[in-house]
């Protein structure tokens, strides 16, 4: 009886959980590629010596190209996001920006989580509310990015020495906060070992009931039909 036990408690920890779609996964991957280009080519134009140090490599490589490659790109991500999976691309915007006491009581212990404590946080759903401001602001700043960024391309005849300086401010300052962003999902990736989440898609369950035990429930009842 011990030895089955033993068994049944392998075979309860090997059990994963649908997180990402590959639809899901291929635009996280061209949203990565696309910023990581557009991050790389600008500070190439902000700092020249990085500048001299590429072009010694590869002589042939134009930071302007490279960044409006990367610009349309980042801005191909929500259009491709609806197409391959629209029922994802709602879900993740709507949850992004909606709060529960959860998510409030959370963010008041979010010292815990930052340092590696996931356990005994308030019960998550899909996503936890680290991750629910994240997203907001990816999706908040990436439309300044955007917008700001048209502005500069497309609009030097228009808007006049104070416009572009405007449009620029507006642009650096955006692409610092997403950098930040960037940085701190980085960071949580590390600690928490998510990466295969990524390129898998799936989650072993016993870390999704640790930290989205409201999600785990949420996909139980839809298993029974409840």
């Amino acid at each position: 009886m011990k030895t089955f036990a033993r068994c049944d408690k392998a075979n309860r920890s090997e059990e994963k959980l649908l997180r990402y779609r590959v639809g899901q996964r291929i635009v996280h991957a061209i949203l990565a590629t696309s910023f990581l280009m557009l991050l790389f080519s600008g500070l190439m134009v902000l700092w020249q010596p990085l500048t001299l140090w590429v072009r010694a490599v590869a002589p042939d490589l134009s930071p302007g190209v490279l960044h409006r490659i990367g610009a349309v790109l980042f801005m191909s991500v929500p259009i491709l996001y609806l197409l391959v999976d629209r029922c994802g691309a709602r879900q993740l915007l709507v949850e992004s920006f909606s709060y529960d006491k959860d998510d409030i009581e959370w963010l008041k212990h979010a010292w815990r989580y930052f340092l590696g404590h996931a356990v005994g946080m308030p019960p998550q759903g899909r996503l936890n509310a680290g991750q629910k401001l994240h997203h907001a602001g990816v999706v908040i700043f990436s439309a300044t990015v955007v917008f700001s960024g048209l502005a500069l391309w497309f609009g030097k005849g228009a808007l006049g020495p104070t416009g572009l300086a405007l449009a620029a401010t507006i642009h650096s300052f955006s692409m610092l906060v997403l950098t930040v962003l960037l940085v701190g999902h980085l960071y949580f990736t590390f600690v928490y070992k998510a990466l295969s989440a990524m390129t898998t898609g799936y989650v072993p369950k016993e870390e999704a009931l640790i930290e989205h035990p409201k999600w785990v429930e949420e996909l139980e009842r839809q298993a029974t039909g409840d």
